[in-house]
């Protein structure tokens, strides 16, 4: 049986490596200001992975999460995009929680009958978001192109609001037990002409569904139930229904039912299985048999990959010129050098300013007795950076050529 090493003996590693150095671990800083649409502040909570309170002059890009109910909500998804992406499952991203002033006002859709004091202004919240907080958060922080759009509750039915009026605004769309009941199912009876008359290539939706039911009861005949308590499930399957009706629409969509979590506990697994299934084709995977095989081009795999993930994310993804280093090396080590000078010549292509590559690439030649291209490697290594190690072995290399 094929053994998979990836998270074992190579990146996982160069990962915990990383994650065990002593700097503080800051989950993200508070931004207020001024909205025209809403006519008042708002405030947002943003994390921006890898940074000092917000470095918006990093190097790296990063997908976007907007996250409903941020004050809830910040932290778990936040914490699992972090270990998510030390563990190679999705990129680093950016999150975003917006906090709402009048929560019910934000996340409903005109009025209830059963809730008559409220009007909602959902569209009204949603051309904030688009208008005046997406620019910002664009003009600021360092994004990339891919946007997630998750919500919880009456959140939850703004995510599917969005999704079937606004689809353009998200990549991926994910429902934490939507509050799709609202004003009579509204929501419902409009997505089953859209959902007919939209094509939703390149759109992705997760809902996740808590227990709402009686003892005894299953999904199916709770269907047949009409009493309010089974409401809000029955809203969510009647639209997962009209999904399944409609799938030349090209919406890629996963649904969960969670039958120990309730309303409130439901939001921690359904955001990490959300994630899984929005990047299911993110990680890499690597076996031994591909590492022993001197034949096998894992410089190859590797473009491969990473082409069909930048597909899949609509921006250029490249593999992470740690996990190349530590590759080259491991190959380096077994002696397998068409493999090592593979992964360090890809690793320049791909990062041709970084000297740390062309280091790696020099202690290749080194060990091949090739020293002449040892020294050619090394002293391109030093125009880029001073490191000390490689000074030592350029002087020794020269020395023995006088």
């Amino acid at each position: 049986m094929k053994t998979c090493i990836y998270c074992i003996s190579i990146l996982f590693f160069s990962f915990c490596a990383r994650a065990q150095q002593s700097s503080p671990f800051i989950s993200g800083f508070e931004k207020t200001m001024p909205s025209v649409i809403s006519g008042a502040q708002r405030t947002v909570w943003i994390h921006i992975p890898n940074s000092d309170a917000g470095n918006k002059n990093a190097a790296a890009h990063y997908p976007v999460i907007y996250l409903l109910d941020g004050d809830a909500n910040f932290n778990s998804v936040v914490s699992i995009t972090e270990f998510m992406s030390n563990a190679g499952l999705c990129p680093p991203m950016i999150v975003v929680g917006i906090l709402h002033p009048a929560r019910m006002t934000d996340l409903t859709f005109g009025t209830d009958k059963e809730m008559p004091g409220i009007k909602g202004q959902g569209e009204k919240f949603m051309r904030y978001v688009e208008k005046e907080l997406m620019p910002y958060i664009e003009s600021n922080y360092p994004t990339a192109s891919y946007k997630i759009f998750i919500g919880h509750s009456v959140g939850g039915l703004t995510v599917v609001n969005t999704l079937i009026h606004h689809p353009h605004l998200f990549n991926a769309y994910v429902s934490l037990d939507g509050a799709l009941w609202w004003n009579d199912q509204q929501i419902v009876k409009e997505a089953k002409r859209n959902l007919a008359n939209t094509n939703y290539k390149g759109k992705t939706l997760f809902m996740a569904l808590a227990n709402r039911m009686e003892r005894g009861m299953d999904t199916l005949e709770v269907q047949k139930d009409t009493t309010e308590g089974t409401e809000l499930i029955r809203s969510n399957l009647e639209f997962i229904k009209d999904i399944f009706k409609n799938k030349p629409n090209q919406l890629r969509f996963k649904h969960a039912f969670y039958e120990n979590d309730d309303h409130g506990s439901v939001r921690l697994i359904g955001e990490y299985d959300a994630l899984r299934f929005i990047f299911d084709y993110y990680k890499l995977k690597i076996y031994n048999s591909e590492l022993d095989d001197p034949g096998f081009k894992l410089d190859s795999l590797l473009v491969t990959h990473y082409n069909n993930v930048s597909e899949q994310i609509g921006y250029s993804v490249k593999p992470d010129e740690s996990l190349v280093n530590n590759l080259g090396y491991h190959m380096l080590r077994q002696k397998q050098f068409n493999k090592a000078e593979a992964l360090f010549k890809l690793n320049i292509t791909n990062y041709p300013e970084t000297a740390n590559c062309y280091d790696g690439l020099g202690d290749l030649y080194l060990a091949k007795g090739d020293k002449e291209k040892a020294i050619e490697s090394f002293k391109k290594t030093l125009t880029l950076k001073l490191i000390p190690e490689t000074k030592e072995k350029l002087e020794i290399l020269l020395k023995e050529k006088q």
